[in-house]
């Protein structure tokens, strides 16, 4: 086994029982997250690693550390505090750090991720503390190579980068981007079992087209404009040759690149290293999900629906993949598929006789599918293909928010007596609807999940649970299945198995309240269905690189994935 780290090592005694083989001892052990237990080192502990005198007397229990923190945590005055709050204590000691959030998961996921996650983006620079993750740079790209060795974690298996171009609905952020691998990554070990030290943020900044990010005097990025077109690809190819030759084993998802970037990047390296992007193939997997959950509640088939994406970027391309290969799957051709799934973009429907950017293009209808229409302009607009497609599910991934107005959101219900209404944008401020709204214009009849958390909706003395339709249920369970079954490649069969893992996880009771997807702080037993769905399905594929999963039952891989989810806990150290 590879050692983990250059200051400790993972071991095992004569009776299986894990403990830390530490290299460090002292002041400086206590300044290493991922070691420092703070008062709550035995006096062994204290004694073989230079600790008296640094701690205080009292031995505290990982128990009475989670409740101290947890009062200053609320004492916090407002969400981005909180934030800060919780980043601190992630970079003091990261044991307490995941405990706390096992603990609080439903409550503190907002926090550490969307839709809090947005402003800590914006003042990055303006409330940053501690290095994190691995910055590259154009000042830095052409040593690679010394920069991921500077790296002390050596068994690096699953990496989240980010080039800060389109962070969630906010766009381009330049360094302030970091937060969004950090913060996702904190989600792979809190929601689905990732160990901290197996992980890796990495921000590629290839600059900002941001004026006021340029002229700010804290800002910690490069100074100049972005790199655009053949010296950006050139950069990207230094990056993944420097990142295959440090960390082999590890799964790369790329994270809010830009449209044009995120389907380029995600063609061009996924065959040379696994990897996978989060906002095209997560968005379009938890999406599907709630869809085959919604059809649960209204009792009909996903083949029997008419489907608008009302947005064209990253996610809703990959919304519409995702419909449309859940379609095949579920017996219909390729036509027959296409033709139930209406895209649209700023210009209205995508028609093939159009302009368009090549991502696009294999969503686009031929003009004569709607021959007979009514509608004004060159395209039909959302409301014109509503009506003439007859649609009845709607999902929303355009940022642009209030796009899914009384009008728009009653012409569905003049197709459907259940609608199904996802306006699934990011944060909570670009949402499409309101649920409270979406209830009220359809008489509580909608089925409806959104992208942020949402409270529930009283509305005529019934209480309406809000499924929310995170990421956070896909890509943790998708990562760490790829990790645990040495996939050479995440294929699109991996995704789609991650989709249908979540929907089936989906309980009777959960469908009874109207909800399409689980509660958050189910998160972690749904990645685990998630993650044993998708090695099965890197074995079927024939890309796992390992043959402990063969001839194991669905049952068994769960129960392998559930003994192998890293846990919050302090392990006995001895000094190395």
């Amino acid at each position: 086994m590879a050692k983990v780290s250059r200051y400790y090592d993972v071991k095992r005694d004569k009776n299986g029982n894990r403990y830390l083989e530490v290299y460090v001892s002292g002041f400086l052990l206590q300044r290493i997250p991922l070691l420092n237990k703070s008062t709550a080192f035995t006096h062994e502990e204290r004694r073989l690693l230079e600790l008296e005198g640094l701690v205080p007397a009292h031995i505290a229990s990982l128990e009475e550390q989670k409740e101290r923190v947890y009062r200053r945590y609320r004492l916090q005055d407002n969400d981005i505090e909180k934030h800060i709050y919780l980043r601190n204590l992630q970079d003091r000691n990261e044991v307490l750090f995941y405990a706390i959030l096992a603990d609080h998961l439903e409550e503190m996921l907002p926090i550490i991720y969307t839709p809090t996650v947005g402003e800590a983006v914006r003042i990055f620079s303006h409330i940053y503390r501690l290095p994190r993750g691995l910055a590259l740079s154009t000042d830095n790209i052409d040593q690679a190579d010394q920069a991921f060795a500077n790296v002390p974690l050596d068994d690096v298996r699953l990496v989240v980068a980010t080039d800060s171009s389109a962070i969630l609905g906010i766009g381009d952020q330049g360094f302030g981007g970091m937060a969004i691998s950090i913060g996702k990554l904190s989600i792979y070990t809190g929601g689905g079992g990732v160990a901290p030290d197996k992980t890796l943020p990495i921000e590629l900044d290839v600059g900002t087209d941001r004026e006021d990010l340029l002229q700010d005097p804290l800002y910690l990025g490069v100074r100049h404009r972005r790199l655009h077109g053949e010296p950006y690809y050139e950069f990207m190819d230094k990056f993944v040759k420097a990142f295959k030759k440090r960390y082999p084993k590890a799964i790369l998802q790329w994270e809010d690149f830009s449209k044009e970037a995120a389907f380029t990047l995600l063609e061009r390296y996924r065959h040379e290293l696994p990897s996978f992007n989060d906002d095209i193939q997560g968005t379009g997997a938890v999406a599907w999900a709630g869809i085959l959950g919604a059809m649960r509640v209204k009792q009909e088939k996903a083949t029997e629906q008419r489907y608008v994406v009302y947005g064209a970027g990253a996610g809703g391309i990959g919304v519409a993949w995702a419909i449309l290969e859940g379609l095949k799957r579920e017996g219909l051709s390729h036509e027959e598929a296409l033709r139930r799934v209406f895209v649209l973009d700023s210009k209205g429907l995508l028609l093939s006789n159009r302009n368009m950017e090549e991502y696009k293009r294999p969503f686009a209808h031929d003009p004569s599918w709607i021959e007979g229409w009514q509608y004004s302009g060159k395209a039909p607009g959302l409301i014109e293909v509503i009506k003439n497609a007859k649609a009845t599910v709607i999902l929303g991934l355009s940022g642009q928010a209030g796009s899914f107005n009384e009008p728009v959101v009653k012409a569905v219900c003049e197709n459907t007596d259940r609608p199904v209404v996802f306006p699934l944008s990011n944060p909570t401020s670009a949402a499409e609807a309101l649920p409270e709204d979406i209830i009220r214009w359809t008489d509580g009849k909608a089925i409806i999940a959104t992208g942020s958390p949402f409270d529930p909706v009283e509305y005529k003395g019934k209480k309406y649970e809000i499924g929310q339709g995170n990421n956070a249920f896909i890509f943790p369970g998708l990562g760490f299945g790829a990790i645990l079954s040495h996939a050479r490649e995440v294929t699109d069969g991996m995704v789609l198995a991650a989709s249908y893992a979540l929907a089936d996880y989906v309980s009777d009771d959960h469908i009874a309240q109207g909800m399409v997807y689980p509660y958050v702080r189910e998160m972690n037993e749904a990645s685990v269905r998630v993650a044993a769905r998708v090695i099965k399905q890197a074995l079927e594929d024939g890309v796992a690189q390992t043959k402990r999963f063969d001839g194991l039952s669905e049952y068994d891989i769960c129960d392998y994935v559930r003994k192998h989810f890293w846990k919050p806990e302090y392990l006995p150290y001895v000094k190395g």
